[in-house]
């Protein structure tokens, strides 16, 4: 169902239920996020990832005006996936500042060497940050959208239980491993 105002809960409907369905959300988001290697982490969208963090940005920010709540739909909703690919929001995380600067000045272009390999077909490479470019020449930064865009056949395979591995081919970040298959329950239901 597309995100529209009309199908977002009023602010006062939104607290009445946050605290009671964000264990619902944190399991729901967890089910869908893979963990490549130990840096990194791929958590992948759908519309009801994105429904609630447009939520929490109008809870958090009280917006209430008309405005205000589009503004959000718009920054967020081409995120949710549409039936051909998987979207997610890639997180590089290293605790130590003075590591994590020094890593992610290593790993510039990291963004556009993630792919996913379905079960007897090619892999398919990331299409990342669409909406902004997030590096420059000395890092790249640790928060990357990227979209996975798969063929009809690829799609067909995933959703007959094909197999699918999500690695990274990066000279300073080599990572490859066969997503779960639950997780992977969770994703295929993005495909159409």
């Amino acid at each position: 169902m597309p995100i529209t105002r009309d199908s977002l809960l009023t602010l006062e409907a939104y607290a009445r239920i946050r605290k009671s369905s964000k264990a619902e959300a944190i399991a729901h988001r967890r089910l869908r996020s893979v963990r490549l290697g130990e840096h990194m982490t791929l958590q992948f969208e759908d519309e009801r990832t994105i429904r609630r963090q447009i939520q929490e940005m109008l809870h958090i920010e009280k917006i209430f005006e008309e405005e205000g709540i589009q503004s959000e739909i718009d920054a967020y909703a081409p995120l949710v996936p549409d039936g051909s690919n998987w979207k997610a929001t890639m997180l590089i995380e290293y605790p130590d500042p003075h590591e994590r600067k020094r890593e992610l000045a290593r790993l510039i272009g990291v963004e556009d060497r993630m792919f996913v390999e379905v079960e007897g077909h090619g892999r398919v490479y990331a299409i990342a940050d669409e909406d902004l470019d997030r590096e420059n020449d000395e890092k790249t930064s640790s928060v990357h959208f990227v979209r996975f865009e798969f063929s009809p056949a690829q799609r067909e395979a995933v959703r007959a239980g094909a197999g699918v591995k999500i690695g990274c081919d990066h000279t300073h970040y080599p990572a490859h491993l066969a997503i779960a298959a639950e997780t992977l329950a969770s994703l295929a239901g993005d495909l159409r």
